[in-house]
């Protein structure tokens, strides 16, 4: 017979392991002492803001933030790319970030983006003008393809999904891109107590182009990430350095923009 001394010590293990994955699944990115905050609010535009940006656009770039880290965070690389890309293509796209928690929320802003006659439901035909680019790190990454399969659902396309070490959160499926996905981008690490998934695949290879899985690696590397919290350097640094890294974003950026309307991006000189 087991022992309660045995039942306890079990049970005690994996209350461990439990608290040790959430932390280290990047809710500890979210434990930044609020003067830290308040020292470095650059956020991004707000969401009235940005909802006045522009409403009718089938152009839509929406990344989601890791762990539970806000999402007007300063510093952070989901962040600094969508202001990067609202200020380059305020005319011709909706560009923002969204906690990860809050994928259903992002949902709601795209089916209210395509409504373009706001008749409270979406036709094939603005169903079909969606241009929609989904990008995220960590439980980010799992929410944007979480968010891709929910549009499938509802008909509606997805142009790319760009995942950064991308960590599945309990209830969803990160490895499997959907169907009505038109390319995928994964980038990930392979080291640290908290790495990403090494491999993406398409649920139909015939529907789906998958660009490709890009390893990079962090033994040998120091980088500095500015603002972010000691937890996550002691416990998850090289998930953090991928996070902060501007080589990985700089390609997540090339892709993004070569996906949004041209003629902006050539008017800065990009």
């Amino acid at each position: 017979m087991v022992s309660r001394a045995q039942n306890f010590g079990s049970s005690l293990r994996s209350w461990n392991y439990l608290i040790r994955a959430a932390l280290l699944a990047g809710m500890i990115s979210g434990i930044v002492p609020f003067a830290s905050r308040a020292q470095h609010m650059l956020a991004p535009a707000s969401p009235s803001t940005a909802e006045a940006v522009r409403p009718n656009s089938f152009n839509i770039v929406i990344g989601f933030m890791g762990g539970m880290v806000k999402r007007d965070e300063p510093n952070r690389s989901e962040v600094l790319l969508a202001a990067k890309l609202r200020d380059d293509y305020s005319n011709f796209a909706y560009v923002d970030t969204y906690q990860n928690a809050r994928w259903k929320d992002a949902r709601a802003k795209i089916l209210a983006l395509l409504d373009t006659d706001h008749n409270g439901k979406l036709s094939e035909e603005e169903k079909q003008k969606a241009r929609i680019i989904l990008y995220g790190h960590s439980w980010g990454a799992s929410a944007a393809v979480t968010l891709a399969r929910d549009l499938r659902a509802l008909g509606i396309p997805v142009l790319l999904t760009v995942q950064v070490d991308s960590v599945r959160k309990m209830g969803q499926k990160d490895d499997v891109i959907p169907t009505n996905v038109a390319e995928a981008m994964n980038f990930f690490q392979p080291d640290g107590m908290l790495h990403g998934r090494k491999l993406i695949r398409a649920e139909n290879p015939e529907k789906t182009k998958i660009i490709g899985n890009y390893e990079f690696s962090y033994k040998h590397t120091s980088l500095s990430c500015k603002g972010y919290p000691w937890q996550q350097k002691l416990f998850a640094r090289e998930h953090m350095y991928i996070e902060c890294d501007p080589q990985v974003w700089s390609q997540v950026e090339s892709l993004i923009r070569s996906k949004l309307p041209q003629m902006q991006s050539e008017a800065h000189g990009n």
